[in-house]
């Protein structure tokens, strides 16, 4: 290979040489070459000015410095090997040569990367000094003007809109659209790597601009139909791609910068701390769920003459009143059930006088430092009438503990709770969320208390504060744990009652209608709403490829590869920027598994809540169950089995008519195809989740590393750390050295809070190396109260609790969408067996 190799790098040599011959008007390459000899190695002549090796050395400096090269003489070599010295045989010398050539580009790269960072990084530090709360409020209210800039910001904004608009509308054959694609896409795969808010920003601005050439193309291009029934079929797709359009630029502009508001200080004086009542509403839910709760909100680091806690039980259950009775709680109830939830907590409301209320759902556990946390927020802004903290579970919902995602993949909730809330925020828009929050009473009152037109009482609330005028705030610090629902059908019910509520509210209370709201949190209200109406458009999408492949209906006018190179730009893009922006709150392609759950639970009752805003009534999400055994969910899945057998079908439809009789459209029904099966895995992971796992654990096993003490009957004391915990025991890390222990051995064991100390009786249950489980005995309901506080109640109880969370990649979260999705046929199969024997089983045992 020398042979070749010489001989090329001999031509571009030679051509070089041609090239500066042909600009200092030289004859022929020989001449050039004495030139370079005589100009840059050749001693001068004696009696004749060294003019020419002067100016040499002075173009060698400004090259020189160019390229990062301090020493003017390793180019001057550079130039000799080049032009003058022959290329050597071996092809070692070729590779280092190149290799030195390489060297030089990255001299010249690398300083002009640095100088391009470090412009972005002063961009970055000057944005983040930005007053964006109040800017942000500024603008949504127009009550203030933004300083000595508020002139330039509708020039860019004008200027900004112009070029992108321009850009957007240019029409592009084909290859001009690929070669779009093939820049913004590379555009993007390097901005995505540079940190902070302002990348962000450039993302968001791409996909908007690849989401709107595709909008132009389909509303100027595809909606010319042959038949009543193709115009039919296609504004039904052209419709749902709207609804998406919307969602998602409503989206960007509301989580392109979150807040992440940080806590407020309290006076240094606990004198002049405001008085707060503790709520904790209850109906139907079992004591054992309750109990951790009230003793956690005891245990809230508040003047104690300035809290009081209260059992709201509307199940009016001697139970509970006694267990508040012998806990030292207040306990209250009413005759009837009357608007569920928000007439429990407006009743209460008419019997208490607390200056603020925190409200807690009776599985959601407070930390000691949840109101000095918050607190300090409503001192700090006498407008402020509610902070509201994250939702956090510390159990797997269906689809965590189904498809064994937990901790691994952010959770449905996350995305909200830990992006969208924070967006909302810089635009005064964060809502209540029905717990986890603390309200003043002043405001409540002001709105007639809490909501009981709609289901969804909290955000009707706050919906209603916003519009008096008053402010809200987030804050993004977990500050309570609770229980997330144990089965599918369970998490279906309660996010059906959501969807539902939010349909009331856009109905009778329209965010986009009426006064007292600003522009930008219309916008952020509106998101929300109009998020719970995916159900239609996502079943638009399940179906829409059979239109072609049983009807053979064009619903797009316009071919396959066109097709192709604009909504591909636009789908790539979105991922890219999605990724960047929610990619630590939701993985790429999994928003799409959430919705084909629940899309057909949830389009029914949202467009019967539409046209009919007073029917659905307030439904209590059950907790603390268990799944003694694993069993596919039939009554569930109908839905997706349906859609699943017609896209089958649908699939082989395809494939019978492209290799027997596809007329020229081969690239179409291809097209169709590849729609179905992702339709197909989307509805395999959707059965994966129906298949509900074993989970005979009421008492949920929770990670905590703190230090212990072992008391053993003796006398020994084993210091040692704990590894997890729930209420009914412990598990511990023993010394390297270990310890001999015995089943059943009786023991305490010692936790703290704070400088004091807490023992509480146990029992050996295994032991296996180091580790060693503890079941405890019978504690008091003292005892128990301060187990609770020591564990769940720590202020800094759930502060790592995502920590485990893996990043998010766009093409592994797309292959294991498509890995559950193969999964679910299996898990399919599976439960069908499981099935048929248990007919059969059933049958012998009749005869």
């Amino acid at each position: 290979m020398n042979g070749p190799i010489a001989r090329a790098f001999g031509a571009v040599r030679a051509r070089l040489i041609d090239w500066i011959a042909a600009g200092l008007g030289l004859p022929d390459h020989r001449t050039t070459l004495d030139w370079i000899v005589r100009l840059f190695f050749a001693p001068p002549q004696a009696g004749k000015p060294d003019l020419p090796r002067r100016w040499a050395r002075i173009m060698f400096l400004g090259v020189a410095n160019q390229w990062g090269v301090l020493d003017p003489r390793s180019l001057r070599a550079w130039i000799w090997r080049a032009f003058v010295r022959p290329p050597r045989p071996k092809a070692r010398a070729e590779v280092s040569r190149a290799r030195e050539t390489l060297d030089r580009i990255e001299r010249w790269l690398l300083p002009t990367a640095f100088f391009v960072r470090s412009i972005w990084r002063r961009a970055e530090a000057l944005l983040a000094m930005l007053p964006w709360q109040r800017w942000g409020a500024a603008l949504e209210s127009g009550t203030e003007r933004i300083g000595h800039v508020r002139w330039l910001l509708p020039v860019v904004a004008a200027v900004g809109m112009l070029l992108w608009a321009g850009v957007g509308a240019s029409p592009l054959q084909a290859g001009g659209q690929v070669h779009f694609f093939a820049l913004t896409i590379a555009l993007a795969l390097l901005v995505r790597r540079f940190p902070g808010r302002l990348p962000v920003l450039v993302l968001a601005t791409l996909s908007l601009l690849a989401m709107g050439r595709y909008i132009i193309w389909r509303v100027t291009q595809t909606l010319d139909f042959r038949t009543p029934t193709e115009a039919i079929v296609g504004y039904a797709l052209f419709s749902a791609e709207c609804y998406t359009w919307m969602i998602m630029t409503l989206g960007l502009i509301q989580t392109a910068w979150p807040l992440n508001r940080t806590v407020a200080q309290l006076p240094d004086d606990p004198s002049a701390w405001p008085t707060v009542d503790i709520y904790i509403p209850t109906y139907n839910e079992p004591i054992a769920v309750v109990r951790p709760a009230v003793f956690a909100a005891q245990g809230v680091d508040w003047p104690s003459s300035k809290l009081r806690v209260y059992l709201l039980d509307d199940g009016r259950r001697p139970e509970f009143e006694a267990f508040a009775r012998e806990a030292g709680v207040e306990y209250v109830t009413r005759n009837d059930n009357r608007n569920a939830k928000a007439g429990n907590i407006n009743a209460a409301l008419a019997r208490t006088s607390g200056e603020y209320i925190a409200i807690f759902d009776c599985d959601h556990v407070p930390t000691r430092s949840f109101l000095q946390m918050t607190m300090g927020t409503f001192l700090r802004d006498p407008k402020c009438a509610m902070v509201q903290t994250p939702h956090h579970f510390f159990s797997p919902d269906p689809f965590e503990r189904n498809l064994g995602t937990f901790r691994r993949v952010p959770n449905e909730g996350k995305l909200f709770y830990g992006l969208v809330q924070s967006g909302n925020d810089l635009w005064n828009a964060s809502f209540f969320c029905g717990s986890c929050a603390i309200i003043k009473r002043g405001p409540l009152e002001a709105v007639g208390g809490v909501a009981v037109e709609t289901v969804t009482e909290d955000a009707h609330t706050a919906l209603r504060l916003h519009r008096k005028g008053y402010t809200t705030a987030y804050l993004p610090t977990v500050q309570a744990a609770g229980l997330a629902t144990e089965s599918l059908a369970g998490h279906i019910k309660q996010r059906t009652r959501w969807a539902r509520g939010m349909a009331q509210i856009f109905r009778i209370d329209n965010p986009f209608l009426g006064r007292g709201l600003g522009l930008f949190q219309r916008l952020c209200y509106g998101n929300a709403m109009m998020h719970f109406f995916y159900g239609v458009p996502r079943l638009i999408f399940l179906v829409m490829p059979m239109a072609y492949l049983f009807f053979q209906l064009y619903f797009i006018n316009a071919a396959a590869t066109t097709i192709a190179s604009y909504v591909l730009p636009y789908i790539v893009l979105s991922n890219i920027a999605n990724s960047r922006i929610q990619g630590r709150f939701r993985h790429s392609f999994w928003a799409e598994v959430y919705e084909s759950v629940l899309a057909w639970y949830i389009a029914l009752p949202t467009t019967f809540a539409f046209f009919s805003p007073k029917h659905g009534k307030f439904n209590v999400t059950e907790k603390g169950g268990r799944v003694d055994e694993g069993y596919f969910d039939w009554a569930v899945s109908k839905p997706y089995l349906v859609l699943l057998g017609l896209n089958v079908v649908a699939f082989l439809a395809g494939a019978y008519r492209l290799s027997f009789n596809a007329n020229g459209e081969g690239a179409t029904i291809i097209m169709n195809m590849v729609w179905t099966v992702y339709n197909l895995a989307l509805l395999g992971a959707a059965v994966s989740v129906a298949s509900e796992a074993k989970q005979v654990r009421v008492t949920h096993r929770i990670a905590m590393r703190v230090p212990a003490t072992l008391l053993l009957a003796d006398g020994t004391t084993v210091a040692c750390t704990t590894s997890d915990y729930s209420t009914g025991g412990l598990g511990l890390e023993l010394p390297a050295d270990g310890i001999a222990l015995d089943g059943g051995q009786a023991l305490h064991v010692t936790l703290s809070r704070g400088d004091r100390m807490f023992h509480f009786p146990a029992r050996v249950t295994r032991l296996a190396g180091r580790h060693l489980g503890l079941q405890f005995e019978t504690l008091t309901l003292e005892q128990e109260r301060q187990f609770v506080q020591c564990t769940f109640g720590r202020a800094d109880a759930w502060l790592s609790g995502d920590d485990e969370t893996e990043d998010d990649m766009p093409l592994a979260g797309f292959k294991e969408v498509m890995l559950m999705g193969i999964e679910g046929y299996a898990r399919l199969a599976q439960g069908a067996l499981r099935s048929v024997r248990a007919l059969l089983a059933l049958d012998r045992a009749r005869y």
